[in-house]
Order: structure tokens, then C-alpha cells, then sequence
């Protein structure tokens, strides 16, 4: 398991051995020693599964009073992962980190409570896994516009497909975030 930091330290991109052979591979998706070996003390409560087709846009997704950090891997197709850090008072307020996840890359990202979450699919037929430190509570869902401004994600799509919840988000600035 190697462990790299990415430009917010808090999020980690994460890659696991991938063994493959001419049966077709495996991969160790989540292993708690070797995840506290790197200082990743995670406790997971909930895996989460979605199916899209390409051109498919998610997000940007959080929970604001029952947070939930998220260890993200695409099992089938690719995708562009994006973490979005809105905790208030954070050296890193506002600025995102945006990783592709591939199928059979043993790539994974990890995202901690106070960021907000979205991924874009490339792929049809992409399968996206992703564990979670918290359960999903519908009342406590939130979320940010995709391409708010302040925000400036380099999105790979100017018109994604999304859902009518997501078209409807609010951008940063009117949206309700964490107190650090």
C-alpha cells in the first residue's frame, strides 16, 4: 500500500498492489493495519456502490452534522475524483484536489469528514465504490454547484449529465459549511 499526499494533505491518494495473472487480477481494497501504518485511522461504517454511464457528473456532495469521510475507487471504468475542502478556517479552504481513478490502477482516494465530494465519469457502464465513516442521513445531505466559479474545478465536461437535486445546489458562498 503506498500512501502519497496530494496538494491538501488531509486527502490522500492511495494505491494498492495490483496482482494479475492470465485468470485477471486481484486487488486488497482496504486493509486497517497497513491503513494505520500510514497514519490513516479510519473507521468504516457503510460501503456505497453507483453505476453511470459516461459524461455522468456527481456531486459535489457532503453531510454537515454527521460528517462522512470516504475511501473512493472506480471498479469498473474511470472517473475524475474530486474532494472540495470546506471546513471554514482551513489553510486550504475552497481549493479542490481532482484525482482519475481507473479501473485496475489499485488507485484509490481517499477524502476526509469536511470536504465535499463529486466524481465525473468518462466511461459508460463506470461502477464506482467508495466506504464511508459515516451512514448516509437523507435529512443532513448537502452539496455545492459543480462549477461555481470560486470554486473553478477543471471539470473535463462544460455539460455533464446531472441529477435535478445537483442542477440545484448552491454555490459556495451561500451554502451552509464546517466551522473549523
Amino acid at each position: 500500500m503506498q500512501v502519497e499526499e496530494t496538494k491538501i494533505p488531509a486527502v490522500k491518494k492511495i494505491t494498492h498492489p495490483v496482482h494479475e495473472d492470465d485468470r485477471g487480477y486481484f486487488q486488497e481494497i482496504y486493509h486497517r493495519e497497513k491503513a494505520l501504518e500510514n497514519e490513516l485511522e479510519v473507521n468504516f461504517v457503510q460501503d456505497n456502490f453507483s453505476k453511470s454511464c459516461g459524461n455522468v457528473l456527481r456531486g459535489l456532495h457532503y453531510q454537515l452534522n454527521q460528517p462522512q469521510g470516504k475511501l473512493v475507487q472506480a471498479i469498473s471504468g474511470k472517473i475524475l475524483d474530486v474532494a472540495v475542502d470546506i471546513r471554514r478556517g482551513s489553510p486550504t479552504f475552497g481549493d479542490w484536489v481532482g484525482v482519475q481513478l481507473a479501473e485496475g490502477t489499485g488507485r484509490q482516494l481517499y477524502i476526509p469528514e469536511g470536504f465535499a465530494h463529486g466524481f465525473y465519469t468518462y466511461t459508460d457502464e463506470t461502477r464506482v465504490l467508495y466506504k464511508c465513516t459515516g451512514h448516509y442521513d437523507a435529512e443532513d445531505d448537502r452539496g455545492i454547484r459543480w462549477n461555481d466559479p470560486q470554486l473553478d474545478i477543471d471539470w473535463p465536461a462544460e455539460a455533464p449529465i446531472l441529477s435535478k437535486k445537483d442542477r440545484e445546489l448552491p454555490p459556495l458562498g451561500k451554502a451552509k459549511l464546517f466551522e473549523k
